[in-house]
């Protein structure tokens, strides 16, 4: 057999959609992006009876334990009534659910495990914005996407930057400039989608007063999701060898001999799996975003710090571990692809979509997210492009990120939005 060199996320995602059935040994790297493991990506079937196939989806994983945290809120929900306590535990049991659902998407297998894997990877995030839109709560959808992006950026790259740098702590790790910067571009032009509806809305110099910065959000969300499909278009077919590992001379052995497993459950199973969590995942949503009003009241704590510090944690929990153990494992440009990918996905598909979504409803979501949150991200995006433009990181960088993202949530914590929902006149039961 001749060498092999491993394939980057985006030349599999490409063999993929033009629907070859090649199934190599260099597919091994990624299928540890998309699923935590070298294995669970295999094209392989293999049927379950059903009680074998719960074991696997609902007793095999640690963090699993805290599924019963899901139905619990909703019975503290029907008996007390007491908000804090509601949104606590569905914060908690979402948790589980919206990391199963990134690690099933997989098993749908290698034409559509790596598209539905980036989808259901951020469907947390937006389940919850679209039920937060139904409730007119645009503050928190605005606001939860963001620290989306702020918890991806600063707080899963820092830990896997300052994990992966202690343990390689003899050498400077390396990954690919070309993938990060093309990021950093694209996050720039949300920053700067974001910023002219603000600076619009701020200076007062609308020629509609109350209409043109609505109608700007929404022609600009149109055209960011132009420049997104551009942007998928770009990676995987045009300019996908952009993206080959820095490291192309590193030994696969290992994962090799486990790609010949065959994933524990087969593609209908993981489609049925996912139409369940997804199913649950929204009703658990609409718990949490109902009891956040209440919460904000009953634990003293601002509902900005809420949406941009502790909703994130929900959908991110999954790349947070995911970043950090491929960091771990000096595989930094699949690190680079859980964090850095999953917020750019996030800034130029997730908050137009919702724009988009609440034009449709009839809710007049928009891009103003006030001067204080998109200085926010304005810093936070130079913050990180400037220790990504090196190509290397190391522990130092990792910390820096992560007291970065510490400032972040205790500006938040302080800060008084005057959108707030706990602004306006209300009576939530406590």
């Amino acid at each position: 057999m001749g060498s092999t060199q491993p394939k980057s996320v985006f030349e599999f995602e490409d063999q993929s959609l033009v629907g070859g059935e090649k199934h190599s040994l260099d597919e091994a790297p990624l299928r540890d992006l998309y699923s935590g493991g070298a294995n669970d990506c295999c094209p392989h079937v293999m049927k379950n009876s059903v009680v074998d196939s719960i074991r696997i989806v609902v007793f095999s994983a640690k963090i699993n334990l805290l599924m019963p945290f899901g139905p619990l809120a909703i019975v503290v929900d029907k008996l007390t009534g007491h908000h804090g306590w509601v949104f606590l535990l569905s914060l908690l049991g979402i948790i589980p659910l919206a990391e199963r659902l990134g690690q099933l998407a997989c098993y749908t297998g290698p034409t559509v495990g790596g598209l539905l894997n980036a989808t259901f990877g951020n469907a947390t995030e937006l389940i919850i914005s679209i039920y937060a839109l139904k409730r007119g709560m645009i503050r928190v959808v605005q606001q939860s996407l963001l620290g989306s992006i702020l918890s991806n950026m600063l707080l899963v790259l820092g830990c896997a930057f300052f994990a992966g740098g202690l343990v390689h702590s003899h050498r400077e790790q390396v990954f690919n400039k070309a993938t990060s910067g093309v990021n950093s571009g694209l996050l720039l032009m949300a920053v700067m989608g974001l910023l002219f509806p603000a600076v619009l809305h701020s200076t007062r110099t609308e020629l509609h007063y109350g209409k043109s910065e609505l109608s700007l959000s929404r022609f600009t969300s149109c055209i960011m999701l132009v420049a997104y499909a551009s942007y998928l278009f770009f990676q995987l077919r045009s300019q996908h060898n952009l993206y080959i590992p820095v490291d192309q001379s590193e030994n696969h052995t290992e994962e090799n001999s486990d790609d010949e497993e065959a994933p524990e459950i087969s593609k209908w199973e993981s489609i049925i799996w996912l139409s369940i969590l997804t199913l649950v995942i929204s009703v658990l949503s609409e718990y949490l975003v109902n009891a956040i009003e209440g919460a904000s009241v009953a634990m003293s704590i601002p509902v900005a710090f809420i949406s941009v510090i502790l909703l994130p944690i929900v959908g991110n929990a999954a790349e947070h571990a995911g970043a950090v153990m491929f960091a771990m494992k000096d595989k930094l440009d699949i690190t680079l692809g859980v964090a850095i990918g999953s917020s750019t996905q996030i800034s130029m598909f997730g908050i137009p979509f919702c724009v988009v979504v609440g034009w449709f409803m009839g809710c007049p979501m928009d891009l103003d997210f006030q001067l204080f949150e998109t200085a926010t991200l304005f810093l936070t995006v130079l913050v990180v492009a400037f220790m990504l433009q090196e190509g290397t990181s190391n522990y130092f960088k990792g910390l820096m990120l992560i007291l970065c993202y510490i400032i972040v949530a205790a500006s938040f914590f302080v800060h008084r939005d005057p959108k707030a929902i706990q602004d306006k006149p209300q009576n939530p039961k406590q």
